[in-house]
């Protein structure tokens, strides 16, 4: 019986074929888009489960004048001591690159960590050589993962091999790892042992600290220990540490949505921007099933002929029905395997899109075998079940006088119904990207203080001044400064007061060490007092400029007010000898901090350099050349400032990116539905157009007659959708600190593009059928 309807099925697809191809291409897109979504969805919400251990594994964290998710190097020997019953203590240093020489070849190695041998007890590694219980026990050792192997020593084996570091460290590879997987908030590509890295400090305000993870024992619970900390404070650090320090437990499977935690190795990601996710792939599945239902009720009106013929010679309801299932069942499979077929060649670049990487073994896991088999079993009985029984309530011998409309009456309100769905859906995500659009312009280029257009940054070297007089004569070079480093960068911290002003609590602040170029070249603007000056012995009171959120610290709100005032900075007393305006040195997911700027020639670590906007990439090579040549044992990498700051947005990026893909495929899927159901009304109203046009009415009469229902149903949807999609979108933006304001702008675009679209399709088929000889359909009605 069922070789019987799959014989039927295939000679049906087979006679209909474009009508066929339309549904299985609009059902295959969709079901493509869902499948994916699923697998980032599940990657997502999996970060850092896989771990054995991962239930009972705490990343300790500080809490002083805001979240930080690293502590002091201080914090683990004490906690070593205090904290005996703790199953694992492990210390863990990141840092972005390093210079490395392999063979006297040299090289720029990214995503370096620092790990003790607990780390490996703690974190489930995949150990390919070396012995994981010694690997990172001895000094100047190293780890390396399967692709940083691979990348550096290609097929020779590197064990035992020896890589230098920076010009300083020996060390030697004891051990090989397989690549983290992508469900990691760890995204280190090669680990140096602590015991080459480690720092004595005693200091529990350390600038310098790393992240440090613990693992309980089955018997006890977290907040047992985190009760014990703040004594375990005031033991090692005294009183008044504990009143302005905390230490927190922050869970394994947290660290990857918790964002209070932002100056972190890999930023974190909202749990409603994923549900968020999850929604629109659902939604996408939605409409693709949506399109099916319509195509395949345009498909059951075209052959209805043949059902009438079927049910006149015996065919029982039952029979319709399992035939038009088996139909829907064959081009579900087929469209199933189109999807598949594409994902495979699509995931090896799906981690460039969307920030996630997906592997296609990940296909025949268990877990997404099940999604598979529910997500088409959903497309089948959304998508057949109403073909099917409208096929089955056919009556034949109006059918066997005439092949239109009058023996086929369907829910006009069901299918306006499912058309406003597909509007509506299409309308949210148009409305959502441009929203996420701009904020992601509002990141990059509004609002962040200084310019950033064509300029580079670099090491300064190990002879500044020779770089000097090189830059002054390169004419490719704009401008350039000495700094510690520039605007979009920061690596130093220092506490700040002024109890004369009232300011007796203590507030951090972030120092930048500047030269006299630095103001002028980022056009940071002075809004009183006196710029950076070049000084050739340094102050016994310290002359700093700070910003705005500076002296609104201090309580003062004229910048003029502020020029004269003396703070305290660290240990050392300091006047403010001028104010400029605020700039952007963090992401906007936070609040801009208070910051001061001073002149110390000897902490001149960065050059930034303003490129001519021609010939970028040779002035590029001439200074990579004079400055290899005044630092021959290092290799010269720069980068560009607007890189940087976009790299404090990777999460959004790749959300943006997100919705653009799936926006612009809800897009297709809802014209193919378009398609379909234009289709289906050309068919049942072909009568009706033949007597209008004998009655004389135009193609543009009979194309406005199709077109009005539509823009109705697109007015409704967008009715729902504009409280819908600004309560979602306002609260994606509450997650930052500095955001755009949702306008009517955002909302009419997405209308307005609905409009465009579907009236572009619309018109595409009713003119079609508005031109076709009136004639012909009314004889044959």
């Amino acid at each position: 019986m069922f070789n019987h309807y799959f014989r039927i099925a295939i000679r049906s697809i087979a006679r209909y074929k474009s009508y066929a191809a339309i549904n299985i291409f609009g059902l295959a897109l969709g079901l493509a888009s869902c499948i994916l979504i699923f697998l980032i969805v599940r990657n997502e919400l999996s970060y850092d489960q896989y771990h054995r251990h991962a239930d009972k594994t705490y990343r300790i964290t500080s809490l002083g004048l805001d979240y930080n998710p690293s502590v002091s190097f201080a914090v683990a020997p004490a906690l070593r001591n205090d904290f005996p019953e703790l199953e694992h203590v492990s210390q863990y240093y990141y840092w972005r690159e390093s210079m490395i020489e392999i063979n006297h070849d040299r090289y720029i190695i990214k995503d370096i960590g620092a790990a003790d041998n607990e780390f490996a007890k703690i974190f489930d590694l995949e150990w390919l050589a070396g012995d994981p219980n010694s690997a990172l026990e001895a000094p100047y050792t190293i780890v390396l993962t399967e692709s940083t192997a691979k990348q550096y020593f290609g097929d020779q084996n590197p064990m035992g091999q020896t890589i230098r570091m920076d010009n300083d460290w020996e060390l030697k590879v004891t051990g090989l790892i397989k690549d983290l997987p992508s469900n990691s908030h760890l995204t280190f590509k090669s680990l140096v042992s602590w015991a080459t890295f480690h720092d004595q400090t005693t200091n529990y305000w350390s600038i310098q600290g790393g992240y440090l993870y613990i693992t309980l024992p089955d018997n006890l619970a977290a907040r047992n220990i985190e009760q014990k900390l703040p004594a375990f404070i005031k033991k090692n650090w005294g009183e008044d540490v504990e009143k302005e320090g905390q230490l927190l437990l922050q869970p394994l499977t947290d660290i990857h949505y918790d964002q209070r935690y932002l100056d972190q190795t890999s930023m974190p990601r909202s749990k409603k921007s994923i549900y968020g996710l999850a929604a629109v792939g659902l939604f996408i599945l939605l409409i693709a099933c949506i399109n099916f239902v319509n195509m395949a009720t345009a498909f059951a009106v075209k052959r209805s002929k043949d059902v009438g013929i079927r049910k006149v010679i015996g065919a029982k309801p039952i029979q319709i029905m399992k035939g038009a299932l088996s139909e829907i069942v064959v081009q579900v499979t087929i469209a199933l395997a189109v999807a598949l077929g594409s994902l495979l060649l699509f995931i090896p670049y799906a981690e460039r899109f969307f920030g996630t990487r997906i592997t296609s073994s990940q296909l025949v896991q268990a877990d997404v075998v099940i999604g598979l088999f529910v997500i088409s079993l959903f497309a089948v009985l959304v998508s057949g079940l109403y073909p099917a029984l409208i096929q089955s309530r056919f009556n034949q011998l109006q059918i066997l006088k005439s092949s239109f409309s009058t023996a086929v009456k369907g829910n006009t309100t069901l299918k306006r119904g499912l058309i406003g769905i597909q509007f509506l859906v299409t309308q949210l995500l148009i409305i959502s990207t441009f929203i996420v659009a701009q904020q992601m312009d509002f990141f990059l280029n509004r609002d962040i203080g200084f310019d950033k257009e064509s300029i580079i940054t670099f090491d300064v070297g190990k002879n500044p001044e020779g770089l000097r007089q090189l830059l002054s004569a390169q004419p490719g070079v704009n401008d350039f400064s000495f700094a510690s480093v520039a605007p979009a960068y920061n690596i130093n911290y220092m506490p700040f007061n002024a109890p004369h002003l009232g300011m007796n609590e203590v507030d951090v602040t972030e120092a930048k060490v500047v030269d006299e170029n630095y103001l002028p070249m980022f056009n940071l603007k002075m809004l009183a007092g006196l710029p950076i000056a070049k000084r050739a012995t340094p102050d016994s009171v310290l002359k700093i400029v700070v910003n705005k959120t500076f002296i609104t610290r201090l309580g003062i709100h004229q910048p003029e007010d502020a020029v004269g005032e003396q703070v305290t900075v660290g240990d050392r007393r300091a006047e403010i000898q001028g104010v400029v305006a605020d700039f952007q040195s963090e992401s906007k997911h936070k609040k801009i901090r208070a910051c001061f700027l001073y002149y110390s020639p000897e902490r001149f670590y960065q050059a930034s350099v303003k490129l001519q906007p021609t010939g970028i990439r040779q002035t590029i090579a001439a200074i990579n050349k004079e400055w290899s040549a005044l630092n021959p044992e290092s290799i010269f990498n720069y980068e560009f400032i607007d890189n940087k700051i976009a790299r404090l947005y990777e999460r959004e990026q790749t959300l943006y990116n997100t919705f653009k893909v799936f926006t612009v495929i809800a897009i297709i899927i809802s014209c193919v539905g378009l398609l379909g159901l234009v289709s289906l009304m050309a068919v049942q109203r072909v009568k009706e157009i033949g007597v209008r046009k004998v009655l004389g009415a135009s193609v543009k009469n009979i194309v406005m007659l199709f077109l009005k229902d539509f823009v109705i149903l697109i007015l409704v949807a967008f009715a729902i959708a504009v409280p819908v999609a600004w309560y979602a979108m306002n609260s994606w933006l509450q997650e930052f600190a500095y955001q755009i304001e949702i306008t009517p702008i955002h909302f009419m675009v997405g209308l307005l593009a609905t409009l465009v679209v579907a009236g572009t399709t619309v018109f595409i088929r009713s003119f079609i059928a508005a031109t076709s000889n009136p004639i012909k359909a009314i004889k044959e009605e």
